[in-house]
């Protein structure tokens, strides 16, 4: 009796690491559905951050610094989007198997090709990146990329579930792609259409679908809106064709309301991550309400 209580305890053991799930921590929200799709009930994500949350200032919390030392895989958008907090997990974690430079460790920036990235630069330019902008998931090209190098990874994480990671990530990239030919067609008619930022986060989708930021609420980027600049802008702006005033969820409305009621444009949000408005629920959605948005704005 005692050697079958044993072995059943022994079989316990060694079944743990195969039927236990991948613990990924994600810096984003965007990274943790596109980790959800790839990986479904074999994976364990959290994220690090909330929709509603500006990424670049969060508080390396203790209950982060915990997740951080149980992770197998932290993925993260990289090129220094994170760096006010994002280095201090990593050394309060003291996870090894984490550190940049190692297999559990996914930068997502690593698989696009950046934009604006600066010859130079210095505190009186403002929040500029070294290593270029940063808001690289705004262009649904990227995700595929980063789609695709994410499944590799976790497949040499966990080999065990490792052909089905790989057949889901096939399936996300065959209705990704298919989507991505219609949004496309859908914003066909937005090449060209002008619009007034809040801040730099929206270059990738300008680039993809040929939107032509006139200016920025901002004066500089990571630095709030002040009158003096403000001013400036709606004097920028009264000559052009600009159809929207465009902003994140987390960002203070008082800039763009200001301007749209000076000027008649329409001020709008759009969704920067899965869940950053109630109805970008995840991913796919985050691009329906992105073109339906600009679209309606561009009538």
């Amino acid at each position: 009796m005692q050697k079958i209580y044993f072995l059943m305890l022994l079989g316990i053991v060694f079944n743990v690491p195969a039927n236990a799930a991948l613990r990924i921590f994600s810096c984003e929200p965007e990274w943790a559905a596109l980790a959800k799709e790839i990986g479904n009930d074999k994976v364990d994500v959290t994220s690090a951050t909330t929709p509603d949350q500006d990424v670049h200032y969060i508080q390396a919390r203790p209950s982060l610094i915990a997740q951080m030392r149980r992770a197998d895989l932290v993925v993260c958008t990289g090129a220094d989007l994170e760096v006010g907090w994002l280095p201090v997990l990593l050394r309060q974690g003291g996870n090894a198997k984490v550190q940049p430079g190692q297999d559990g460790f996914f930068d997502a920036s690593s698989a696009v090709q950046l934009l604006e990235v600066p010859t130079s630069v210095d505190r009186s330019m403002g929040d500029v990146h070294p290593y270029g902008n940063p808001h690289l998931q705004l262009d649904p090209h990227n995700i595929a990329k980063v789609a695709a190098a994410l499944a590799a990874r976790m497949e040499k994480l966990d080999a065990a579930d490792a052909s089905l990671f790989q057949q889901r990530s096939t399936d996300f990239l065959l209705r990704w792609n298919q989507a991505i030919d219609k949004w496309t067609q859908d914003g066909a008619g937005l090449k060209g259409m002008q619009i007034v930022t809040h801040h730099r986060s929206y270059v990738y989708l300008d680039h993809w679908l040929g939107l032509e930021e006139i200016g920025s609420l901002e004066p500089k980027p990571g630095i709030e809106p002040t009158t003096g600049h403000l001013a400036q802008l709606l004097d920028q702006v009264k000559n052009k064709h600009v159809k929207a005033i465009v902003r994140s969820s987390y960002q203070d409305s008082r800039a763009s309301d200001w301007l749209s009621s000076r000027t008649g444009i329409k001020a709008i949000v759009l969704p920067h991550t899965a869940g950053s408005v109630p109805e970008a629920k995840d991913l796919f959605a985050m691009f329906d309400v992105i073109i339906a948005r600009l679209n309606e704005a561009n009538k």
